[in-house]
């Protein structure tokens, strides 16, 4: 079976960039999902994307689809014939089968044998059915938002210009969004607008790139990088190159070629923060720093064409970024004349959240939290405090409603400006760590108290109201606040209990709808992203499940349990001893009423059982005050020596003994063995 490559391009109007790598993406996976239903082999299928096309080439694409035997059934056997003659049943499937009667078979099922036919079906042209698969791959596409163009009622994200399919160097006719296939594509709107005529599929890349146009997203994305770091060599500094604003330059060129351009030194005074801001997200500018870390006056812009006078758009990007930067200059200079204090009031006209008040109302409640969280980490309650009154402030500022993603940032620049302790402004900033799972979280005490109280407030608040999210949808970011206060409390090695601080929070509101169990229901939450947190820890879900059994409540013991348990169900013993734990539990749960926890030495029969005793009581004496200081690794690894007693006794003695206080005493034996393990987890969950 011949194989040949083919090549599907689509060209378009200039692409949203941020939908271009979706939109190509998702376009190779719907040709690659038609091939795969089709039964159609094929070799690599690669995606390629530029602002004007959307392009996918197959390689090594079977000619045709393998013939495929085809069974058919029939009536039953009893119903096909009567008296040894073909009834009618029997003669219309034939018929439908294209078949005389005595050319069809017998299928013996399970269920009886029935009539059948089986015939070998040749497998349809590869180019007969790529028209179809293309046209549903198209059709599936997650267009972000559609559009019309000129009379047409032909819909897509942009409007469509051409269509390319090639299966090898032929055309495959087809139609699709309006347009009919052939071989014609074009290159760069500036260097190459003349129309190129593709004689095969194989010649795409170098096609294209002879008529300037890099046509695959991870070569471009590399040439720019390479361009930006070549540039800043020159400048003597380091590019500072984030990989979003690497992939949206990316798809706003076809050809990139890096210009350094040049902005008044003045714009230095203005926070860094600020003017990074500016040139991102206004211009997709790259900036420099110079070796001391410093913003360098200069930017690094990605043009989309290879201009005979570079100079030339340098000047005009030059003179472009000029207003931008003194719009910030202005933001900061304006945002300085008045204290952030003096913004409280304003925050009682910004609305939190319908039913749980404004700004000001939340500053309040977090105030008290804060204050609370400062005092049991030996912070400074009165930072603290000041802290959660300002720190909303910075949102009704000229330069955070301009670049909302500089909150936080802006507040410390503003405090320090103010002369609020160090500390507080700090704080300010503080406050949104950590932005994401592996995020820092802050670092001073001020900070921490603040980052707590503001993430419990909402939670608490919008659980309140009867929020809860569900599902995918997470409108209120709630399990981010849950995963931040872990990491929070963890990672900062604060030893609080969460069902109080839940508690506080929770007390802060008024006349929460769903106030009754609201505490409960939180902390069950929060706890349950604990299976998240462990995963990136590289701890196994049923070690999760083991301390997720006992009543945790301080999340930085929970991490601690979750450690020790992890590195115990890695011993030899572990799987012996979460067994014994397990049998243990079942037959605990069948008995009637409590089990004692006294045990009668003068009722002990077999050695075993005796054995198995003095291992428990000496163990018991020695782990209680490792529990007790948290160390809980060093417990079980003692633990782990009662394997050996515990396989002993369950070998030689038989619990459920005939006399009811000898069985009562070995129960209360082995209530005493699992009491010691659950002073950690219940390792029983480690036997799944």
């Amino acid at each position: 079976m011949a194989a040949t490559t083919f090549l599907l391009e689509l060209g378009v109007e200039e692409l949203p960039p941020h939908a271009i790598d979706t939109l190509s993406d998702a376009l190779a996976d719907g040709v690659q999902h038609g091939l795969a239903e089709a039964d159609i082999e094929h070799g690599a299928i690669r995606a390629y994307a530029t602002p004007r096309r959307l392009a996918v080439q197959v390689h090594e694409l079977a000619d045709k689809q393998p013939d495929r035997e085809v069974e058919r059934r029939g009536p039953a056997l009893a119903a096909a014939f009567k008296e040894g003659q073909p009834t009618k049943a029997a003669e219309g499937f034939a018929r439908s089968c294209g078949v005389d009667v005595s050319e069809l078979i017998q299928l013996e099922t399970d269920k009886g044998t029935w009539l059948g036919y089986r015939e070998r079906r040749p497998g349809e042209t590869t180019k007969d059915l790529l028209p179809a698969i293309v046209s549903k791959a198209i059709a599936g596409l997650p267009v972000p938002k559609y559009m019309r163009w000129g009379a047409s009622r032909t819909e897509f994200s942009r409007p469509v210009h051409w269509l390319v399919m090639l299966y090898g160097n032929e055309v495959v006719p087809a139609e699709a969004l309006g347009l009919t296939a052939g071989r014609t594509t074009f290159g760069h709107r500036f260097h190459a607008p003349e129309a190129i005529e593709l004689s095969r599929a194989d010649d795409y890349l170098s096609a294209m790139e002879s008529a300037w146009v890099l046509a695959d997203r991870e070569q471009r994305r590399e040439r720019i990088r390479e361009q930006v770091l070549a540039e800043a060599e020159v400048q003597e500094a380091s590019a500072v190159i984030d990989e979003d604003l690497l992939t949206e330059v990316s798809g706003l060129v076809e050809w990139p070629v890096a210009l350094t351009g040049s902005f008044d030194e003045r714009f230095l005074e203005v926070p860094p923060e600020c003017l990074i801001s500016s040139m991102k997200a206004n211009q997709k500018y790259f900036h420099l720093l110079d070796d001391a870390g410093r913003l360098k006056p200069l930017f690094i812009t990605i043009a989309n064409i290879d201009s005979a006078d570079p100079q030339q758009v340098v000047e005009g990007n030059e003179k472009v970024i000029r207003p931008r930067l003194a719009d910030a200059a202005f933001f900061f200079d304006t945002d300085r004349k008045r204290p952030l204090a003096d913004r409280i009031p304003e925050l009682a006209s910004v609305l939190f959240q319908q039913q749980l008040g404004s700004l000001t109302d939340k500053a309040h409640r977090s105030a008290a939290v804060a204050a609370f969280v400062a005092g049991q980490i030996d912070g400074d309650v009165g930072h603290a405090r000041r802290a959660a009154e300002l720190a909303k402030c910075d949102l009704v500022t000229e330069m955070v409603l301009e670049f909302p993603e500089l909150q936080g940032i802006m507040g410390r620049y503003y405090a320090i400006h103010d002369g609020e302790p160090s500390e507080v402004a700090q704080a300010l900033e503080e406050q949104y760590l950590p932005r994401f799972a592996t995020d820092a979280i802050p670092a001073s005490g001020t900070g921490q108290a603040l980052a707590l109280a503001d993430r419990l407030d909402t939670l608490t608040g919008i659980f309140g109201i009867g929020a809860r999210p569900s599902g995918t949808k997470d409108p209120f970011a709630l399990r981010r606040a849950a995963i931040g206060v872990l990491n929070i409390l963890v990672k900062g090695e604060l030893d609080l209990d969460l069902r109080e601080l839940l508690e506080l929070a929770a007390a802060q509101h008024q006349e929460l709808p769903y106030a009754d169990g609201l505490v409960d229901e939180v902390l069950d939450y929060m706890l349950d992203r604990f299976r998240a947190w462990a995963q990136d820890e590289g701890i196994d879900a049923e070690v999760y499940l083991a301390v997720r059994a006992r009543p945790v409540t301080r999340p930085l013991d929970f991490a601690r349990r979750l450690h020790a348990v992890a590195a115990f169900a890695g011993r030899e013993e572990a799987t012996a001893l979460a067994a014994a734990n397990k049998r243990v539990s079942n037959i605990l749960a069948k008995q009637a009423g409590e089990v004692g926890s006294e045990i009668d030495t003068g009722l002990l029969q077999e050695s075993a059982e005796k054995a198995l005793h003095e291992a428990v009581a000496a163990q018991h004496e020695h782990v209680m005050p490792l529990f007790a200081s948290g160390h809980y690794q060093e417990a079980l690894d003692a633990l782990a020596s009662l394997r050996e007693p515990v396989d002993t006794f369950f070998d030689q003695v038989m619990v459920m003994a005939e006399d009811e206080a000898v069985r009562r005493n070995r129960l209360a034996l082995l209530a005493s063995l699992r009491g010691l393990f659950l002073e950690v987890a219940d390792i029983a969950q480690l036997q799944q």
